[in-house]
């Protein structure tokens, strides 16, 4: 079976294909802005223009927009394709990416959030999360419970406030190569986006 994978909750854009477990093609760029316009490209540059019987996107946290665009383009691929569409934590897939290092154990993610705070998770071994993801100010996010192991863009920075002795961060993004390490239990086929903050915008009162 072909999967396709959509990551495009950061300021990274990737996607990767893979066949029978094993990765075929893939493609990942730090793009900051300008996900709607290099997404649609970047599948159709992938093999076969990137057709696959099941599609995997992640779900955020992350940017507002970034989740958007990278749901609406699974949702249609996935009604063109009749092909099966589920969703993934953003910041699982990081724990992922940081727990396939050869000092495997429990990480905590820390990813940026915008307006001044951190999204903040913890991951046990097994990559299953350890409590909910919480958007946290730095001070706020030193002060919990912070694993050995740190990974995400913000977590040299969040290294940096805690004992440098005892904490190793690895600055990553999310990148679509590394999918097929989630564990099955956070796939999804709910593929409401997971925000993580309130919204910015307030109903009158």
């Amino acid at each position: 079976m072909r999967v396709l994978v959509i990551e495009t909750a950061t300021e990274a854009c990737s996607v990767a294909l893979f066949e029978g477990g094993e990765l075929v093609d893939a493609h990942h760029e730090v793009l900051g802005r300008g996900h709607a316009e290099r997404l649609v490209p970047m599948i159709e540059s992938l093999p076969s223009k990137g057709r696959a019987e099941a599609i995997r996107v992640s779900l955020g946290p992350g940017s507002f927009t970034g989740v958007r665009i990278g749901l609406a383009v699974a949702r249609a691929l996935g009604l063109a394709w009749k092909a099966e569409v589920r969703g993934y934590p953003t910041l699982a897939l990081v724990a992922a990416i940081a727990q396939g290092r050869p000092e495997t154990g429990d990480v905590t993610v820390c990813m940026n959030g915008g307006h001044g705070q951190w999204f903040v998770q913890n991951y046990e071994t097994d990559g299953l999360p350890d409590g909910d993801a919480a958007s946290l100010l730095p001070d706020e996010a030193a002060k919990g419970l912070v694993h050995h192991l740190i990974a995400g863009n913000r977590a040299q920075e969040l290294a940096e406030m805690l004992a440098p002795s005892a904490h190793g961060p690895l600055e990553t993004l999310p990148d679509a190569r590394h999918a097929l390490r989630l564990p099955e239990p956070l796939l999804t086929a709910d593929l409401s986006p997971i925000y993580g903050r309130a919204p910015d915008a307030k109903l009158p009162a």
